[in-house]
Parts: C-alpha cells; structure tokens; sequence
C-alpha cells in the first residue's frame, strides 16, 4: 500500500538496489517444474522354474483320484491273492508253506525299500525346490532369514559328498568374513554349486550328441523315437543327482513335468533357421546325411532339455548374465568340441 503525507505528497521510503547481475539472473531463471530422476540399471532378478504343481488348476483332479482308487483296489487284490496263495501251500505241506511265506515276505520287503525310495526321492526333489525359493527370496529381497536358510540347507544337502570335502572346507573358512545375505548366498553358489555346472554341462554334450549319433545310424523311425526318449530320461537323473536329489521313477516323471512346464514357460522347443544352419548347411556331413540333419535337430532338442533340466534342478537360481545359452551350446555340438563354445 502506498503511503501518502497530510500535503498529498509520497512519505519517504528506503529501497535496497540489487546488483545487475542478480536481476538478471531473476529473470533468466526458468520457472519451477518437476524433473524425474533417471531410472538406475535394472538388477538381474532371481527367477526359479515353475513347477506343473503351482500352474495346476484349483478344480479336483478327477484323473489322479481314479488312478489312486484303482491302485489301492489293484494292491488290495494282490495282497489277498498272495495270502491265499501261502494258505494253500500251507494246507498241501508245511515245508512249502514256510517257503511260500519266506518268498512272500521277501517279495514284500523289496517293494516296501521301493516304496521308501520313492518316497525319499520325491522328498528330496522337493527340498531342493524349497532351497530355490529361500535362495531367490535372500537374493532378491536380501533376506536374511532366508539366507540363512538357503546355507545351511546347501550345506546340509552336499555334506555327505566326498568331491565337495574341500569346497565345504573352503566355505567355511570365509563363511564368516561376509554379513550381506545376498553376498552369502552368491559366496556357497561360487563354492558349491559352480564347479558342478560345469559338469552339468559335460552331461548334456554328452547326451546330444550321443542322440545325433544314434538318430543318424537309426534305421527305424519307433526304435529311434525309443532311444532318444531313453537318453533324455537318463540325462534328467544323472543331472538330478549330480545336483543332490535321489532319481527314482517317479520323482524321475516328476522332473519332467517340470522340465516340460519350464520349457512351456520360457519359449518352448523352437529351433531357428540359425541352428539348423550349425548342422545342416555347414560342413560334409550334412550334405552327405540327411539323417545327419535330422540327428543333429535330436541333438539340439536334446541340449534344450538338459539346459532346462539343469535350472530346474539347480538349487541356486543363476543370474541371467552367466546363464548358458542353446546357442552356445548349438555351437559346440556343431564342433564337435568338448569345450565350451565362447559366443563373440
């Protein structure tokens, strides 16, 4: 408000000159807006394989209840079967009887170890699913609990192998020198799980091109289907074990459920025309054979299944940058190396 005197003239008033160069910068300075700061690079995330069992419905499952009724209806008969069996051994001579019981009970000890190794199989593979999920959890949410967990586990799951003796030994003498629990579980994966990737890998060349041999010299098309899906089941239980778990037949057709719902899941078996290139258009062999060609899309196919059977049996997740690739592996097969192909 402006002040004026009793004559109508204005009261004096005291002003504080800036320098030039202030006002100008007054009136150079942009006005006030809001500004997102850039985005820091994105962290690889710790992704384990999803099981068949987490993707399947909520509705009953009519098929496996049938399955179940009529195998306890099958052991039912079976049991009853076999001690009417005895009892008329029995009644024709007592020598025979006892034979008859002590062959029975043999027959019954076997299956019930068979029945404990399935069973402790399906544990097993189950414990290294519960291993992923405390791993994945201390690595993306650096938890400590979870860390904690995951260690102690791995430890506990490797113990008993002498080929681990001196990595465990290791471990243990810089277990302590690291806090983080993320940094602890990148420290056992480096110690434990590292150097067995590397058989792994040796596993799956192994198979592929024991699948591209055995296609190609094939003559029959059923008997080459048989001997691919029996090198394909024998790659999953040696990778299984190699990794800790205890392959029996069902815990066998377990891990190829999940093998089959993680390949789902990450792009399926596509080949490109890269890959049948590796084979096919390069080298004598594939102008020769065309069996080469179609063993070499069986090896392939087969090397895609060992890289899946070994994240789904890995019980650390391996980050992203480290993990092999098919066509590195295409590579080497193409080859006929026993080293690993260095993509450029």
């Amino acid at each position: 408000m402006t002040q004026h005197t009793k004559h109508g003239h204005r009261a004096p008033q005291a002003f504080t000159i800036e320098p030039e160069s202030k006002v100008e910068a007054k009136r150079k300075r942009p006005k006030a807006t809001i500004e997102f700061a850039p985005e820091g690079p994105e962290q690889d995330v710790a992704t384990i394989p999803v099981s068949a069992a987490e993707m399947a419905p909520s509705r009953p499952r009519w098929g496996f209840i049938l399955i179940s009724a009529l195998a306890t209806l099958f052991t039912m008969w079976l049991g009853l079967t076999v001690v009417k069996t005895v009892e008329d051994f029995f009644a024709q001579s007592v020598f025979w009887g006892y034979v008859a019981l002590t062959v029975a009970s043999v027959a019954g000890l076997a299956a019930l170890a068979i029945i404990i190794r399935e069973i402790w199989g399906l544990a097993r593979l189950r414990r290294i699913e519960h291993i992923q999920l405390a791993a994945a959890k201390a690595l993306n949410q650096d938890d400590a609990k979870s860390a904690d967990t995951a260690v102690a586990e791995l430890k506990s799951l490797y113990a008993g192998r002498p080929e681990m003796a001196w990595s465990l030994k290791d471990l243990n003498v810089h277990a302590d020198d690291i806090m983080d629990p993320k940094d602890r579980v990148r420290l056992v994966e480096r110690y434990l799980v590292d150097p067995l990737d590397e058989t792994a890998h040796r596993i799956i060349a192994r198979r592929a091109r024991r699948v591209t041999l055995l296609t190609t010299v094939t003559p029959a098309a059923a008997l080459d289907v048989f001997l691919v899906g029996v090198q394909n089941l024998s790659m999953l239980r040696e990778i299984a074990s190699l990794y800790g778990g205890r392959p029996s037949l069902f815990s066998t057709l377990k891990l190829a459920r999940m093998v089959v719902t993680h390949l789902a899941v990450a792009g399926g078996l596509a080949l490109t025309d890269n890959f049948l290139y590796l084979f096919v258009g390069k080298g004598i062999l594939g102008k020769l054979s065309a069996r080469f060609g179609e063993g070499a899309i069986n090896g392939i196919l087969t090397a895609r299944i060992g890289l899946a059977a070994r994240e789904v049996c890995r019980p650390i997740p391996q980050e992203k940058s480290k993990v092999e690739t098919l066509s590195s592996m295409a590579k080497e097969l193409a080859n006929f190396s026993n080293s690993p192909a260095k993509e450029n």
